[in-house]
């Protein structure tokens, strides 16, 4: 097995739980290595940290699976990974049969996504290590889950930095043309194939139940409003009317037939239209919304395109706070790692002075628990969901 060794002061991080080792940290390499292949991570002075996975043409060199001395070449060592993972899910949400299964380095296995709907699993092999080990990885879940297919959502650019292509691939069984899922007494269709991410997005699950209560007898405006979770969610709990946006084609018919399954079509509608101009316009009609909802893909990929995602993020909030009176609330979110909790905030605050607008903070959010985060992993907490009102 290949011999990694940090450099001097490199280790603090990595020993306090960080499972990543990036090239420039590591100051010699003892055997040949393949992407993805099999590694022990040792310090400067020959102390064993960890045992992962070493890709040379990445960035993050190395990333680590175990702290001991784990044989993660074995469907076995995956099996109790995914067991694990599977059994703290069931403890938060007995019962419920879509959930995220596998959140990477958050559930120990780095690289690694795993969604699950009903029957089905959605699934993203994010690096070379994962990669490699795919049939380990199909064998655990077959195991553990029979699921009737399993799906492999690898077009996502991060997989290109890692030296492998983006595909979408079907790994087992069948996967249907829409799957339902069930979420807060409501039944969504989901297209494993061609949906955005894994097909769905599992995140905003616990998000969504904020509509409660103060869309009641209002307006509703669901911007970015992909398969229209939130556009339902505020039909369901007695919205006077919603109105979704979207820009894309795909995105708007399949919010209008999930309207349709959970009897909401008569209040609930979306158009399709660039939600930046719809919002200018609307101002413009002279419409107002006792709620609007704000959360747009994420702006913000990397560093250094940070500062003008954050002129985005403040346009559309400021137009979607001139569209608010006294009492109504902005349900604001950012699935942007790089865009931090208090950086949103700050932005938040300039939107308000810019639309002229007196808000409070109701309450801040992040990602649903079956997103966990690793308090030594920054990077596993990635969503910021702020509920403002104007007052």
């Amino acid at each position: 097995m290949t011999r990694i060794s940090l450099k001097k002061n490199e280790d603090r991080r990595i020993k306090a739980g960080h499972p990543w080792v990036f090239s420039n940290e590591i100051g010699r390499i003892e055997g040949a290595s393949e992407p993805g292949a099999a590694c022990e991570l040792f310090d400067v002075s020959g102390t064993y940290i960890g045992t992962g996975y070493h890709n040379p043409h990445s960035l993050i060199a190395v990333r680590l699976l175990s702290r001991q001395h784990d044989d993660i070449d074995s469907v076995a060592f995956f099996e109790q990974r995914i067991a694990a993972a599977l059994a703290h899910r069931r403890s938060l949400y007995p019962g419920m049969e879509t959930f995220r299964l596998i959140y990477g380095e958050s559930d120990f296995l780095p690289g690694l996504v795993v969604d699950k709907y009903g029957d089905y699993l959605s699934l993203q092999l994010l690096s070379a290590g994962m990669d490699r080990r795919r049939g380990l990885i199909l064998e655990a879940l077959q195991r553990l889950l029979s699921p009737k297919g399993i799906i492999a959502r690898n077009d996502v650019a991060v997989r290109t930095m890692e030296g492998m292509t983006e595909e979408v691939e079907l790994l087992q069984g069948s996967i249907p043309d829409a799957v339902l899922m069930q979420e807060n007494g409501l039944t969504f269709e989901v297209d494993l194939r061609n949906g955005q991410k894994t097909g769905g997005f599992l995140d905003q699950k616990e998000n969504h139940l904020l509509l409660q209560g103060i869309s009641k007898d209002t307006d509703v405006l669901d911007c970015f409003c992909y398969s229209g979770s939130w556009a339902a969610h505020a039909g369901f709990f007695g919205a006077r009317s919603v109105l979704g946006l979207d820009i894309s084609e795909r995105a708007v018919a399949l919010a209008g037939r999930n309207a349709t399954l959970n009897g909401l079509s008569d209040r609930v509608s979306f158009e399709e239209c660039d939600a930046f101009d719809r919002l200018r316009s609307l101002k413009l009609e002279g419409r107002s919304f006792g709620v609007v909802v704000m959360d747009p893909p994420a702006f913000v990929k990397n560093r250094k395109n940070l500062a003008e995602a954050t002129k985005g993020y403040i346009t559309i909030n400021r137009r979607a706070l001139e569209l608010l009176g006294p009492g109504g609330y902005l349900i604001s979110c950012s699935c942007s790692y790089h865009m931090g909790r208090e950086p949103f905030r700050e932005m938040l605050a300039t939107a308000a002075r810019q639309a002229k607008r007196e808000v409070r903070l109701v309450t801040a959010r992040s990602q649903a628990p079956d997103h966990p985060v690793l308090l030594n992993f920054p990077e596993s907490e990635y969503l910021k969901c702020f509920v403002l009102q104007v007052v």
